[in-house]
């Protein structure tokens, strides 16, 4: 399934895209996605559903962040090797993580507004996973059934606030507008292998970002598994899993970053696609 949240910010609705691409109602159902119904026997009954009888939403609405009630939104660094190359960075050890505040998160297509006096905002194609159930001390091997689905996140990064400010990443990672998710939250049984998707991200109609999940330095498994270690993950976490090359902070010899009216497009086969046009706090 593909399922979305839509409408006006503070007035979301459920949601489900079906087979043909209509966007469909799902209210009468269930009062949101979020974490109480991310489970797996909750989606079963939405699966068995007749998706026709749904009502269809008329018009194009704005799709809402794909999750409702956020708990954790977790983020993975460095996690392609070739990413790592362009960035001076080595190899690492364990996967590194750092958070992105939850009021960072817009939707797919929302405007992302650079912070006052930002010049060095970066772009970030990355592949999401939402964890469904409750999940502590797992194995790689056990680790995806704990997967609801997957979606596209945009790890908006202010590099001089990342790395000039002092202290962790989360500085340059939590600014307004800089978590885009979706548009749809796709469910694990349409991604049978989360390390073999195409992804790429345009600026202004020109590629940037081109990779391919398989190049992960630590796979969705591992990154689960370990992070169940330290923490327990809750149905609605979001884990974000890292991004591959061609950021602005890499490109040689000058980086390219972004500036208001610029216009980023995101894509994940099978996950679908999100635009949005950069502006800037006065």
């Amino acid at each position: 399934m593909k399922l979305v949240r839509y409408g006006n910010e503070g007035a979301e609705r459920p949601g489900l895209v079906d087979a043909n691409g209509v966007l469909r109602d799902l209210s009468a159902h269930i009062p949101d996605i979020d974490g109480r119904m991310l489970n797996d026997a909750s989606l079963e009954r939405l699966r068995a559903l007749d998706t026709e009888a749904l009502p269809a939403v008329d018009g194009s609405p704005r799709f809402a962040p794909i999750v409702g009630n956020i708990g954790k939104f977790l983020c993975i660094g460095l996690n392609y090797s070739d990413h790592a190359a362009e960035t001076g960075a080595a190899i690492p050890e364990h996967p590194i993580l750092f958070f992105k505040a939850n009021s960072a998160i817009v939707g797919a297509n929302d405007d992302v507004i650079m912070p006052r006096g930002s010049t060095h905002t970066d772009w970030e194609v990355e592949l999401g996973v939402v964890i469904g159930t409750t999940t502590k001390y797992v194995s790689e091997q056990e680790a995806l059934s704990h997967v609801a689905g997957y979606c596209i996140v945009n790890d908006v990064s202010e590099r001089h606030f990342q790395t000039q400010l002092t202290g962790q990443w989360t500085k340059g990672k939590s600014c307004d507008t800089f978590g885009p998710t979706g548009p749809f939250l796709v469910t694990r049984d349409e991604v049978p292998d989360p390390q073999a998707l195409d992804m790429s991200l345009d600026v202004n109609g020109k590629r940037m970002q081109t990779g391919n999940t398989s190049t992960m330095i630590f796979s969705v498994a591992q990154i689960i598994s370990h992070l169940s270690q330290l923490m327990t993950l809750h149905p609605g976490d979001i884990i974000t899993t890292g991004t591959p090359p061609g950021v602005g902070m890499g490109i040689k010899p000058d980086p390219v970053y972004l500036k208001s009216g610029d216009v980023m497009e995101l894509h994940i086969s099978g996950l679908g696609q999100q635009r949005q046009t950069v502006g800037q706090d006065a």
